[in-house]
């Protein structure tokens, strides 16, 4: 029974695997470095392209000269064949937010499980500036905060 559960589980995944990637494909726009207007320099969210079926990105936020947190992301497809944001924040532990809607230029990830936020969504408001947002309730309190930031060069700079 084992052994037939784990090849439906193997076909499945197969059968699943171009749609995925065709997914993943589809948020190349994310990919490049962004920076906020008001950052430190060396403050930067970073996307690589798509390749794999995931897409990997990191975060750093520079304050005072030296790195205050960072984190480390990546969307992917989980055990059922959703995709979802997977993030790993400095001190914190790892937490999955699931696909709840993307099109052309907006994704957006929720996990209504999580304590905050629990939606994450990226916008591309135009070819250089992006829009990340991270809301829901802290405290039994609605709560947003936008990250509106803009293309920039990879290069590190201090």
């Amino acid at each position: 029974m084992k052994r037939s559960l784990s090849i439906a589980f193997t076909v499945a995944l197969m059968l699943t695997a171009p749609q995925v990637a065709a997914e993943i494909e589809s948020l190349a726009w994310l990919s490049g470095c962004w920076s906020l207007d008001d950052a430190e320099p060396g403050s930067i969210e970073a996307w690589l392209t798509p390749a794999g079926g995931t897409l990997l990105g990191v975060s750093r936020t520079v304050k005072g000269g030296k790195t205050v947190a960072y984190e480390f992301m990546q969307i992917r497809a989980i055990d059922n064949g959703t995709l979802a944001y997977i993030a790993k924040p400095s001190n914190q532990s790892e937490a999955t937010f699931p696909l709840l809607r993307a099109n052309a230029n907006e994704v957006v990830f929720e996990n209504l499980q999580h304590d905050f936020p629990q939606r994450i969504s990226y916008r591309l408001q135009s070819a250089d500036v992006l829009l990340a947002r991270i809301e829901g309730t802290r405290n039994n309190k609605a709560r947003a905060i936008d990250y509106p930031m803009k293309r920039t060069s990879c290069e590190a700079k201090s």
